[in-house]
């Protein structure tokens, strides 16, 4: 766990994120968590009821699909946010480096039931 002061190196820690769909923390503040995740393929659908999502590319480029709204196509450097209740799911054609940023509380999958442990790196 990075400590309050501590400078986190986005690069260094992606080295550390190998499995697909997987975030892992690398920081925390005001109760909430900054995760990092490699994504390929599809995600499977889901929502987070109470919550936002933030979703920030790192590196690639993906597609958030949204059931009752026009999907959002996100390069590099693009910063999206989908609301509590929106049901979505990520969707990318080739590998993608993501910085998610949601309540400490939240599950990756939010309301659907293959929900991944938190690991911190």
């Amino acid at each position: 766990m990075a400590a309050p002061r501590d400078v986190v190196s986005v690069p260094a820690k992606f080295d550390g994120v190998r499995d697909l769909w997987s975030p892992r923390i690398v920081a925390e503040f005001n109760g909430l968590h900054v995760k990092l995740a490699r994504g390929k393929g599809e995600f499977v659908w889901h929502t987070h009821e109470e919550t936002d999502e933030v979703f920030l590319v790192h590196r690639g480029s993906v597609n958030i699909q949204m059931r009752d709204r026009p999907s959002v196509k996100l390069a590099a450097g693009d910063l999206y946010v989908v609301p509590a209740g929106v049901e979505h799911r990520p969707v990318v054609a080739d590998e993608c480096e993501l910085v998610l940023i949601e309540p400490a509380s939240t599950l990756n999958t939010g309301d659907a039931a293959t929900a991944a442990g938190e690991v911190w790196i």
